[in-house]
């Protein structure tokens, strides 16, 4: 006589099968996702290697290693790097004060934090420059001391600053917030001084994201436009970034020029960044082994 009860075999591989697809629909769902990306990251990306591929290699270098992009690569690098190393350091203090501590106006300076986010970067490059040019209402003191600021190098690292602070400061605050506070006061138990604590326990579960903030504030000033085109002056060999050597170069209608030094710049900066995540994830693994 047939019976519907399943045998203990059937009930071992039953769940297997359920457990196959978490997500339903998985090929469809991945099918989409590739084609996204695909249109709107690896096939633009693709675009510039291939815009360069027309140039002989004698041209291509002698465009990307010119004087005049060479000193752009100098200042974009360069007060990108020390902008973004500016807002590691401040951006761990605003999110450490914005978590750890409750006081009147915070969640109005915690949503200031996102204004660069939603701020358009003409409309910050312009208001920069208002301020610190030589009659604005902090340039005013600061050339009285001697210290350029709008349309000098000054003036494109307080831009980069501007914009890359809230990368860090919101890739650090979910990490703060899940740091349990026994863990500090089991040290300050045992006699740790509030200094040693901080270097032995809290810097250490906060550097991976210290990092991607970092790097992230450091991409962000690499690319950036709009708010620095204002307040640099656009000095040639002086303050000229790169992305505006590029540009220049499409409004001479020299389309290979501009994809050859796009080229230069997007290897550097995916070097820079698969060194600054090798680095993420060789901190992450010593955390692991300390614990």
């Amino acid at each position: 006589m047939p019976t519907s009860l399943a045998t203990p075999a059937d009930a071992v591989v039953a769940p297997r099968r359920i457990n196959q697809r978490v997500i339903p629909g998985f090929g469809l769902s991945m099918g989409i996702t590739m084609a996204y990306l695909g249109l709107l990251v690896i096939i633009p990306l693709a675009g510039v290697f291939l815009g360069s591929l027309g140039m002989t290699w004698e041209h291509f270098w002698n465009t990307v290693t010119s004087r005049q992009v060479m000193a752009s690569y100098r200042v974009s690098f360069g007060v990108s790097f020390a902008a973004a190393l500016v807002n590691a350091v401040f951006g761990l203090l605003v999110a450490w004060i914005l978590v750890r501590y409750r006081f009147p106006g915070r969640k109005l300076i915690d949503g200031m934090v996102d204004l660069p986010f939603a701020l358009p970067t003409a409309v910050a490059g312009i208001a920069l420059t208002a301020l610190y040019a030589r009659t604005g209402w902090i340039g005013q003191f600061t050339y009285f001391i001697g210290l350029e600021t709008a349309y000098s190098k000054t003036g494109i690292f307080i831009a980069l600053t501007f914009i890359g602070l809230p990368f860090v400061v919101r890739t650090l605050q979910p990490v703060i917030e899940d740091l349990d506070p026994e863990v500090e006061e089991a040290a300050a138990s045992l006699g740790a001084s509030r200094l040693r604590a901080w270097f032995t326990i809290i810097l250490p579960a906060l550097i991976p994201a210290l990092l991607t903030g970092f790097a992230l504030a450091f991409a962000r000033g690499l690319g950036e436009y709009g708010s620095v085109i204002f307040i640099s002056g656009n000095m040639p060999l002086r303050t000229e970034i790169t992305p505006l050597i590029i540009v220049k170069f499409l409004e001479q209608y020299q389309y290979a020029e501009a994809t050859a030094v796009a080229t230069v710049m997007l290897v550097v900066s995916f070097l820079l960044l698969l060194f600054i995540n090798l680095l993420q994830r060789w901190t992450e693994s010593m955390g692991q082994a300390r614990r």
